[in-house]
């Protein structure tokens, strides 16, 4: 997840530090449901930390389908837009790896997670994290993505932008 020292937010120098993993095969965090999760768990409370959004993308075209929220904090004119363009959103710094871990992922069934940061403007970012996985390979079908972006409620202010 994209983090950011405090010392380093309050000198105005967003340091950070990135996740992008994949992982083909199953592990226990898959069959969290089968467990019980806390039922008195209430969503309102994470809804007050961040907000999210879900999206799909369609390997037979390239095409990503982003909900409205994605639409909008990054910045986009379109809900349906391709990788390149959805990369362009990412800190330079980052967009080879997502792209490594986003054409693994197209490769076979996975799941997957990265964050990084979409650049808003010359001097501030908004944090993301993305969880997915990619299903449907067939000899009849090309794949399919499916996941969630999380975005923090906290804007960070970014150096060199």
């Amino acid at each position: 997840m994209y983090c950011a020292t405090i010392p380093a937010i309050l000198a105005g120098r967003g340091a950070k530090s990135a996740v992008f993993r994949i992982s083909k095969t199953r592990h226990p965090a898959a069959n969290l449901t089968q467990f019980g999760l806390d039922a008195s768990f209430d969503n309102a409370v994470l809804e007050k930390f961040c907000g999210s959004d879900e999206w799909s993308g369609d390997l037979s075209n390239g095409l990503f389908q982003l909900g409205k929220l994605s639409e909008q904090l990054h910045g986009l004119a379109s809900a349906e837009c391709g990788l390149l363009t959805l990369l362009r959103c990412y800190e330079e710094s980052d967009r080879i790896r997502i792209l490594e871990l986003l054409e693994s992922a197209s490769a076979s069934a996975a799941s997957f997670c990265f964050s990084t940061q979409i650049v808003v403007g010359p001097a501030m970012g908004q944090p993301v994290l993305c969880i997915g996985h990619s299903t449907g390979f067939g000899t009849e079908t090309d794949g399919r993505m499916h996941g969630i972006f999380i975005f923090p409620r906290m804007p960070i202010e970014t150096m060199g932008h």
